[in-house]
């Protein structure tokens, strides 16, 4: 199963690369996209929690790395007080 690396930068300017366990991802996010805080956690939650369970239908367990990645995302979101400022998803890759 094909993994993603898709590179975001966050509204203070900060790069970083984050993990999808499966191509999903692609449904969600695309190069260039650029949306509110407040947009991008749910719809990384939304494709992360399916790349997890894209894992569980195929190994019989869900995928743990999905969900710290997860968790990442949801504390660097945390951190920001504005939720309008925009995320940029600058690239993904296939591994």
């Amino acid at each position: 199963m094909p993994a993603v690396h898709f590179y975001v930068r966050w509204p203070d300017g900060k790069e970083e690369q984050c993990y999808s366990p499966s191509t999903v991802i692609n449904e969600h996010f695309k190069p260039g996209d650029t949306m509110p805080l407040s947009e991008f956690v749910p719809r990384a939650e939304q494709a992360l929690t399916e790349a997890s369970n894209r894992v569980a239908q195929r190994f019989g367990y869900h995928c743990t790395s999905a969900a710290s990645q997860l968790e990442q995302i949801k504390h660097r979101a945390s951190l920001i007080e504005d939720k309008k400022r925009e995320v940029v998803v600058m690239s993904m890759h296939e591994i």
